[in-house]
């Protein structure tokens, strides 16, 4: 007769991570946007788990046998998800902020859209510029650093042994320093070139009344801005996949710190 045993520690295992692999899930831009059901996530969550299992199973060691400490302990396995998550999300984050700067410099701020991922107002251009980020996302596999992330995490932070300590603050300060880093590199050449739109602008406004520069000026700044970002696209979206290589790195970093 079949005889299955299950101990208490490849249930806490389980639940572990569960629970890590939720929390990413849920705080990363790929699968943790509101237009994705929450059986969808619970349902990626509960398949990645049972094909990591065997993996990180053999590799730790048997976690606790207090109730009061594994209770605590998955407080920090979620916010330890959560971290890799929401490192992510800045990335994009910082890509979307870049279109918002660009578009209220082309006067496109008035023309918003709902962005169903964060289930906000945003501009045209901040939505067009998350979409190919996503997309270049998923060309380049980038999604699978998640994953490869995911399971070097138990090695370097093993289940129950997260702490927030202050390096962690330091380079999740940097990561937040960085996504407006990102926003502006992105984001500069149009700005700069609507910039000196704007002062010539101004100065046909004085050198020749005349003309009904209010009425010029919105039409003007929006041709020009859509051609500098057809023209930058390609280039946009080489900085892309720089950024997301990049990505990878900065998350080892991070589990580093957290060790």
């Amino acid at each position: 007769m079949f005889n299955l045993s299950i101990s208490t520690f490849h249930i806490q295992l389980f639940i572990v991570i569960f629970l890590r692999i939720s929390a990413i899930l849920f705080a990363a831009p790929l699968f943790g946007g509101k237009n994705v059901p929450l059986m969808a996530k619970i349902g990626i969550s509960f398949a990645l788990c049972i094909c990591l299992f065997p993996v990180v199973s053999q590799k730790i060691t048997p976690i606790v046998n207090s109730v009061t400490v594994f209770g605590i302990g998955i407080i920090g396995e979620v916010i330890l998800g959560f971290i890799i998550g929401f490192s992510v999300r800045l990335v994009f984050t910082g890509i979307q902020l870049a279109g918002q700067l660009a578009g209220f410099q082309m006067g496109m701020s008035i023309a918003n859209v709902l962005d169903p991922v964060s289930n906000n107002q945003v501009s045209m251009l901040s939505q067009l510029n998350y979409i190919l980020a996503f997309l270049i996302f998923i060309t380049i596999n980038a999604h699978h650093l998640l994953i490869r992330a995911l399971v070097e995490s138990f090695y370097l932070v093993p289940p129950l042994e997260f702490v927030f300590s202050d390096p962690l603050t330091e380079k999740l300060i940097i990561f937040a320093n960085d996504m407006f880093i990102i926003a502006i590199k992105i984001g500069a050449p149009i700005i700069a070139t609507l910039l000196l739109t704007s002062v010539t602008l101004g100065l046909i406004a004085r050198t020749v009344p005349q003309v009904h520069i209010f009425i010029v000026a919105m039409p003007i700044q929006i041709l020009i801005g859509l051609s500098v970002t057809a023209i930058i696209t390609p280039y946009f979206v080489n900085y892309l996949i720089i950024i997301f290589e990049k990505l990878e790195k900065d998350i080892f970093i991070l589990l580093n710190v957290i060790r």
